[in-house]
């Protein structure tokens, strides 16, 4: 019997994973949807604009463009939604509710 020892092969992070990727497009979907919550519509925007970065060089590149595109359409969504809220609040909002409270 011999004793060799095969040298077993570790998994390591490669150029063919696709993990940045499907993340960057799974983070660019849920953008869309948070982009109308200020506090972490544009968090997560940023995150899957960073992802889709990182995974421009792996297997799945169609997938980091994608979740780029979406990422920064929710970026703007987000930003749109807070210049509208924003004027809404301070223009109809806040004056209404100074008078009522006799300011």
């Amino acid at each position: 019997m011999s004793d060799t020892i095969q040298p077993s092969v570790s998994p390591s992070l490669s150029n063919n994973s696709r993990g940045f990727a499907i993340a960057s497009l799974v983070i660019g979907i849920l953008s869309l949807c948070s982009s109308v919550s200020f506090w972490c519509g544009g968090l997560i925007s940023v995150v899957g604009i960073l992802l889709g970065a990182l995974g421009m060089n792996s297997k799945g590149k169609g997938m980091a463009i994608a979740g780029i595109i979406l990422s920064a359409i929710g970026l703007i969504l987000t930003i749109i939604f807070r210049v509208i809220f924003r004027g809404i609040l301070l223009n109809h909002f806040l004056p209404q509710f100074l008078l009522n409270r006799g300011l």
